[in-house]
């Protein structure tokens, strides 16, 4: 398998990865779910010299790390059940 082929197939993960992210209702799974698959989409960008596809994600990375920290620094309190 040559190294293109490769990447391809870094892409088609980051796809599937991202879209499993959305079907998530837990938003820390999301948030973690999200954060690998643009994680695996600035590779591939960056790989076949495609920046834009790296830098929007790259952002997105920025974005589920900020909220995760959030996430776990101030956990969300449920009210009791009545």
């Amino acid at each position: 398998m040559d190294t293109a082929t490769i990447w391809e197939w870094v892409g088609y993960l980051a796809s599937v990865v991202v879209a499993i992210s959305l079907m998530m209702a837990n938003i820390k799974k999301l948030r973690w779910w999200n954060l690998v698959g643009a994680v695996l989409f600035v590779a591939y960008g960056l790989a076949i010299d495609a920046i834009p596809v790296a830098l929007v994600n790259f952002f997105i990375v920025l974005i589920d790390a900020y909220y995760l920290v959030k996430l776990y620094r101030d956990p969300i309190v449920e009210p009791p059940s009545k």
